[in-house]
């Protein structure tokens, strides 16, 4: 009789940020169409490593299991992607899985993505306004304008594109190709230009648009492709316009 076919797991563990990471190695029965998810639920019923050992519930988040939430992304193989979305089969049943590194670690596959949220804050990633339950409709969108910001508001903060690219680290306080890219939708939206120069001004301070070095890494790794690069040449025009403005009054 032969054997029965394994998904063999190697995951890189960590029991907190000061600790010293380790790997382990777990193999778990095949099925079809098993994702990197349902692995790690398997694992987490009878925690062993593929030679007996006993240990410790590998740390993961998952929520939404539709690649919309993000936390669940990590590195798959060498490359960042989401764990929910990730098919065995796509890596013949042998997977490295690795947190990212340029967010803080938590514990094994869990990182702090605050960062993130803070770059959002950073570049005013929202529409100023109250009130608007009395203030009727707002203002109509051209369909063409609103099929443009549909690509652009797709982002789930995953953190894929910052993962990927050389000027985030831990010298730089670049704000990475999510935060601008919303800054530019936001910028186009009816309500949003409000404050669009108030945007604009925070992307040309420190750790702005300035640090990008055009590697166009992150366009390569965005999961749901979102045209990251333009968002960065589109506001690089905005603030020079913005510039040249200020400069003829």
């Amino acid at each position: 009789m032969s054997e029965k076919k394994t998904v063999t797991l190697k995951i890189k563990r960590q029991e907190g940020p000061q600790a010293k990471p380790h790997w382990e190695e777990f193999h778990v029965p095949y099925r079809p169409y098993l994702n990197v998810i349902t692995c790690l639920r398997e694992i987490q019923k009878n925690p062993r490593t593929f030679d007996g050992r006993k240990t410790t519930p590998v740390a993961w988040e998952s929520s939404c299991l539709e690649e919309v939430c993000g936390i669940c992304t990590v590195v798959i193989n060498g490359k960042v992607r989401q764990a929910c979305s990730a098919l065995v089969d796509d890596y013949h049943c042998n997977l490295t899985l690795e947190p990212m590194t340029k967010f803080p670690l938590v514990r094994d596959l869990i990182v702090n993505r605050s960062s993130l949220f803070e770059s959002l804050k950073r570049a005013r990633a929202w529409v100023p306004i109250d009130g608007t339950h009395a203030l009727g409709p707002g203002p109509r969108i051209a369909p063409d304008e609103q099929q443009e910001a549909y690509h652009l508001s797709r982002c789930f903060t995953c953190g894929c594109c910052l993962e990927v690219c050389p000027q985030v680290n831990d010298r730089s306080d670049f704000i990475g190709a999510m935060a601008i890219n919303q800054a530019r939708l936001f910028n186009s939206h009816p309500l949003g230009k409000g404050i669009a120069k108030e945007r604009l001004t925070a992307l040309m301070a420190a750790g702005g648009i300035e640090d990008c070095g055009n590697a166009q890494n992150c366009v390569k790794a965005c999961p749901k492709e979102i045209p990251l690069v333009t968002s960065i040449a589109e506001m690089n025009l905005q603030i020079t316009q913005n510039v040249f403005s200020l400069l003829k009054k």
